[in-house]
């Protein structure tokens, strides 16, 4: 990722409270190739990323056909899903997205599979880059949480 990148999501997680903690696992986008689909290529990406998915994770994919949320709308759900006491793993996938027909095999018994994602999210009607799309779901983490504990960060 670019330094601006990476600079700015750590500026806005490095303000989250310990108990809002958030940490970033990157997964390498598959090698692209003339003589590999792309849907062969979504597929080991989505598959590659739900295997670094913890099991009890409940797991938002970021998706341009997802449902919008305002971000007190999603102050809300950060509220309830911390009420939960479930972690929650984002989803961001690679050029070509994410493969919603991938099964997610449950760690404890290979199997079973688990229905996912828990939320399709879209940010925007707009279409962004990764690393657009790493910041944007950065700020808006750290600002749905100023509005639950009334930061002055969030202005209406």
């Amino acid at each position: 990722m670019p330094a601006w990148v990476v600079d700015n999501c750590t500026d806005y997680l490095r303000r989250m409270p310990a108990e809002w903690s958030v940490s970033l696992i990157e997964v390498a986008a598959e090698k692209r190739s003339k003589n590999q689909s792309i849907e062969a290529t979504r597929r080991r990406e989505t598959q590659r990323l739900l295997e670094a998915v913890p099991a009890a994770n409940r797991i938002i994919a970021l998706d341009e056909r997802g449902k919008s949320v305002t971000t007190i709308g999603l102050s809300k759900k950060m509220d309830h899903w911390q009420m939960e006491g479930r972690d929650v793993s984002f989803l961001i996938g690679g050029p070509d997205g994410l493969d919603f027909s991938v099964e997610l095999l449950e760690k404890s018994n290979s199997a079973k599979t688990r229905q996912w994602p828990d939320w399709r999210w879209s940010l925007s009607e707009l279409t962004f880059t990764h690393p657009m799309v790493r910041v944007i779901l950065a700020e808006q983490l750290y600002r749905a949480w100023s509005i639950s504990v009334g930061h002055p960060y969030h202005r209406d």
